[in-house]
């Protein structure tokens, strides 16, 4: 496997050079490219995070793909109300360059998208909201909950979190947007839109075991379980441990492996 360090000036981000992490496969190139995991960092990390803190090259080459790892700061991956257009970025200008730059598929059944924490809320937003790019979806340590935005004027100036709010979204309504996981989902099945498989895990000590909770009832709700929705709750925290175990569970799930007990 080879791992690359990729700086480039993004026209999405108005010019900012951007970090890309890549890992790719050595030898004789698949004739479609080599199949693609997409795969997101969470709140307080950067593009370099998942390979310092897990297996995932390892696992990579078991399982013969690539693996991308952009950089999107405190972005909740959100064309930001006040900020960068990290959705445009991750969306439609970052799959394009990288297959300028590698020999990536551009198959829709070769494409899955992951991510840890607010990169799992990430993955499920762009897969829902994308489903023709995205065959598998990996939402690891969060949710695919319909974030209700705090209103402008109820925003404290003095909370962190708030100025965090208000960069991202600023009031703006969830409905219709990518931000609309539920709704996006059922607009899929709706409109004949190809469905995404899901997995998803979550530790049992894990602080948004509830989001969790509130994502894994809206899937099982559905007749037949159209999405092949496969849920996982086991013994953990929010912690890399947990993630190293999941990312590898993940794409055994892609590769339709069986999933034994942990």
């Amino acid at each position: 496997m080879a791992l690359m360090h990729v700086k480039y000036a993004s026209e999405a981000m108005y010019g900012l050079n951007i970090s890309v992490e890549v890992i790719l496969p050595q030898g004789e190139v698949p004739p479609r490219g080599f199949r693609t995991v997409w795969l997101l960092h969470g709140m307080s990390d950067d593009e370099t995070m998942w390979t310092r803190r897990t297996s995932i090259e390892r696992y990579a080459d078991e399982h013969g793909v690539a693996v991308v790892m952009p950089a999107a700061q405190l972005s909740c991956y959100a064309d930001m109300a006040h900020g960068y257009n990290f959705y445009t970025f991750i969306t439609e200008e970052l799959p394009r360059v990288m297959r300028e730059f590698f020999p990536l598929s551009s198959a829709r059944e070769d494409n899955y998208i992951v991510g840890l924490s607010m990169g799992g809320e990430g993955a499920c937003k762009i897969g829902l909201s994308k489903p023709e790019n995205y065959s598998v979806i990996g939402c690891l340590s969060a949710g695919a909950y319909n974030h209700t935005p705090i209103p402008t004027d109820k925003l404290d100036p003095e909370n962190p979190y708030h100025k965090w709010e208000f960069n991202r979204y600023d009031g703006l309504p969830v409905e219709g947007t990518p931000r609309d996981c539920f709704g996006n989902a059922k607009k899929i099945l709706a409109e004949g839109k190809p469905v995404p498989r899901i997995y998803h895990a979550i530790g049992s000590s894990d602080f948004l075991l509830e989001a969790a909770h509130k994502t894994c009832d809206f899937f099982r709700s559905f007749d037949g379980n159209p999405f092949d929705y496969h849920y996982e709750e086991h013994s953990g925290n929010h912690t890399w441990q947990f993630w190293d175990d999941h990312i590898r569970r993940f794409l055994d799930f892609v590769d339709g492996k069986p999933l034994t007990d942990l």
